[in-house]
């Protein structure tokens, strides 16, 4: 795309230089005077009553209770049918998954720490696992939380039209599962709560997605006003959802820091990140796809169940991810009758957290299995089976049958387009010369920006529904954008920075965005679900026109003419062949008020709050499509091609745009292929280490190659979409989809993931 102006223009991320030099800030870097290290005695079974606690003498080992006062939160959505299962920071009378802290043990270091939790001893009397879905729905199983009738947290319907009226020729079932992950960030969780004695703030430095929303419920947790907590995240390396939900850790270092009256820290090693940190994805559907004979998809019905684990993470629990599984099932296809019931199910395993494509990435699994499926009944190809139920260009805006409001693009010019990219006649070579080389097509929409109505209507507790911005001039000329978002790989320092240079007719280099911090940043409620460029983008945006109008004006009474005919253009205020470097114009409003306007204050920053007009969100869009090579010996998967064709709408900066969808690439790639939380039948974590659950590795990756659609939203700053997880949504579907078809003469279904060799072996032996 061309650049126009600063939007559209490619700009090397500022974010990254000081990264490249190893002189980035996290968490984990940061020290205090007199701190002392956190380690946790965990549980070592995933069901049991707690009988006592055995630790050495006087050593500074905390049980429940002992930290301070602590008031639990309620989690999930604000609705009496969800039941509450509140996260107590550490164990009371009976634990609930393996890892889950029973007591916090200090010392002057981290080594010295978990030493004294070797030490320590918790006898627990063994209760019934729940290691699945299954165990905890059937008919003999305990309830994990007292007064629950059954294991679920919450139940809840999608219902469009009449399924069982369709009588359709074809009805394929599939039942399909995804496999349990971690976001696994390459930092982990860290965090340095250090009491301020000259502000009387308690201050803590965390690696976190949303500071702000953080503060709010650490101060209710603890029982200190919001004015005396402040909440900084510096550099945070990679969250993907893992650092936007209050965990344990978090209230048992700032309840210790108030009671002692010392800094303490506590950083989270990677075992204790795959163990016990907020994990992700584990979808089961029993699905049912209504059908015409020439490949028309009619209806879709049946169940899906999430197993969110032991308990409900404040604030959303896990309730968000199996309703919006429900409500993408349609995908971009033309589907208008649905009967789809969903439930969140308790087990003993740690606590669901959102992960990158919340929900999508198993909804977009689950509709483009079927799709092939139908594709394969009918002899049609299984990309003209897509083409049949597209929506097309000219239908929208449509609303779909599970109420989502599909804007602006073109979803078979997105199929039309990753087809061209693929070499069909290599991969025709390939097969005749005996390779099983397979080929698989998947298509998702990615609701991004969703305001006000969305949330309420999900009855969150807290409703993301607005963003803020603070624009600052100096004296020189120099500007500071002081926002809430919080950029954490996603190169918002740097987007933010061309809209407002856009709007002011500056260079860049000379707008500073500041983030991160609850004493310097106005309110807002952070970085996730895709919506940080939509409500911060658009903030900015209203910052920097409101400043623009008072440079303009400033600049007509110092160019003696009208305000309306100023251009502000390379740093200066221009009318006509007459100009004012705006340096001089905010010399004058900041030290020399005599040469202001009659009326016009002093000073040049602008605040504004900022909610998108379209509440129910914009979607991105693509198609993405993988070539991958089968040992069927062997079961191996070999990646060969990765093409994805994207629609963001109009890309402030496309190199980014391409950052993060081949990004969101590897981690589906992972999905799809690698990653996977394994647990026994007695709930025991099989995948502690990076040696038990496998990332992708880059030397084993092809080329991600990405074209870009551009159909701007109607209702954005500069009709730009968000993009943040998009990528993430669509590989497991397009791998398992070619695996499949590399393995079209054995029969083999591909219904789970990730795709290991173990599965590709049992799919063929079925």
């Amino acid at each position: 795309m061309e650049a126009k102006g600063w939007i559209g223009a490619s700009l090397p991320r500022r974010e990254d230089r000081r990264h490249l030099l190893g002189q980035g800030v996290f968490a984990a870097d940061l020290s205090a005077p007199g701190m002392l290290e956190l380690a946790f005695l965990r549980s070592p079974v995933a069901h049991g009553r707690i009988k006592a606690l055995r630790r050495p003498g006087s050593a500074p080992v905390f049980a429940a209770g002992e930290i301070g006062p602590i008031t639990l939160l309620p989690a999930g959505p604000d609705m009496p049918s969800f039941r509450q299962a509140p996260y107590p920071p550490l164990a009371e009378d009976v634990v609930r998954f393996v890892g889950q802290p029973i007591a916090a043990c200090l010392a002057a270091n981290r080594f010295a720490a978990e030493d004294l939790v070797a030490q320590c001893e918790a006898e627990i009397e063994t209760l019934p696992a729940l290691p699945d879905v299954a165990a905890a729905l059937a008919p003999s199983a305990v309830a994990l939380h007292p007064g629950w009738a059954d294991n679920r947290y919450a139940s809840g319907h999608v219902k469009a039209g009449d399924v069982a009226a369709l009588d359709a020729p074809l009805k394929i079932r599939r039942r399909l599962s995804l496999g349990r992950q971690s976001a696994a960030p390459m930092e982990p969780r860290a965090m340095l709560a250090v009491p301020d004695r000259r502000t009387g703030e308690l201050v803590l430095h965390i690696s976190s997605q949303g500071p702000h929303t953080l503060r709010h419920a650490l101060a209710r947790m603890l029982g200190i006003p919001e004015a005396r907590l402040r909440v900084v995240a510096p550099d945070v390396g990679g969250g993907f959802g893992a650092k936007n939900r209050l965990m344990p850790e978090e209230v048992v270092a700032c309840a210790l820091a108030l009671r002692l009256d010392r800094p303490i820290r506590w950083v989270e090693d990677r075992r204790e990140h795959l163990m016990a940190g907020a994990q992700a994805r584990e979808h089961l559907y029993d699905l049912t796809l209504h059908a015409t004979r020439d490949g028309i998809a009619l209806g879709l019905e049946g169940d899906l169940w999430v197993d969110a684990g032991a308990y409900a993470l404040w604030p959303t629990g896990a309730f968000a991810e199996a309703g919006m599984a429900a409500r993408n099932l349609g995908g971009p296809y033309r589907i208008a009758h649905l009967d789809l019931h969903h439930h969140t199910v308790a087990t003993t395993k740690p606590p669901m957290g959102p992960y990158r494509g919340v929900g999508r990435t198993g909804a977009c699994f689950a509709i483009e299995r079927l799709l092939d499926a139908l594709a394969d009944e009918t002899g049609l190809s299984r990309v003209e089976i897509r083409r049949r139920n597209l929506i097309t260009q000219q239908e929208l805006p449509r609303v779909t049958a599970s109420g989502l409001a599909l804007d602006t693009g073109d979803y078979r010019a997105a199929l039309d387009a990753v087809e061209a990219m693929l070499d069909r006649e290599a991969i025709a070579a390939r097969r005749a010369a005996g390779e099983r080389i397979g080929v698989g097509i998947a298509l998702y929409t990615e609701q991004s920006g969703h305001g006000t109505a969305e949330w309420a209507g999900r009855r969150n507790r807290v409703v993301p529904g607005h963003e803020a911005a603070t624009l600052r001039m100096h004296p020189d000329g120099s500007l500071t954008l002081l926002t809430a978002i919080q950029s954490h790989g996603q190169g918002l320092e740097t987007s933010l920075a061309q809209i407002v240079a856009e709007e002011l007719g500056v260079h860049p280099d000379v707008v500073e965005v500041r983030h991160g911090d609850t004493g310097l940043s106005p309110f807002g409620f952070g970085t996730f679900a895709s919506r940080s460029l939509v409500f911060a983008g658009g903030a900015a945006e209203r910052a920097a026109q409101a400043l623009a109008g008072k440079l303009r004006r400033i600049a007509a009474q110092l160019l003696q003419t009208e305000a309306s005919e100023v251009v502000l253009r390379d740093g200066a205020a221009c009318a006509g062949p007459a100009s004012v470097p705006l340096a001089d114009i905010a010399h004058a409003a900041l030290l020399r008020q005599e040469r202001l306007p009659a009326g016009e204050p002093p000073g040049l920053e602008a605040h504004v709050t900022y909610s998108p007009p379209e509440e129910g969100g914009v979607f991105s869009y693509a198609a993405h499509a993988a070539v991958v090579r089968v040992d069927a010996e062997t079961g191996a998967v070999q990646l060969l091609d990765y093409c994805v064709a994207e629609d963001c709408g109009t890309m402030i900066n496309p190199m980014i745009v391409d950052g993060q969808v081949k990004g969101g690439v590897v981690q589906g790639i992972g999905t799809a292929l690698t990653e996977e939380l394994r647990f026994d039948a007695e709930a025991q974590p099989l995948s502690t280490t990076f040696a038990d659950y496998h990332l992708p590795e880059a030397a084993f990756l092809p080329e991600i190659r990405v074209t870009h659609l551009v159909t701007p939203a109607h209702s954005t700053v500069h009709g730009a979409k968000g993009v943040g997880e998009g990528g993430a949504i669509a590989p497991p579907a397009a791998i398992a989809a070619a695996v499949e078809e590399a393995l079209a003469d054995f029969g083999a279904r591909i219904d789970a993931t990730p795709v290991s060799p173990r599965r590709v072996l049992a799919a063929i032996s079925r």
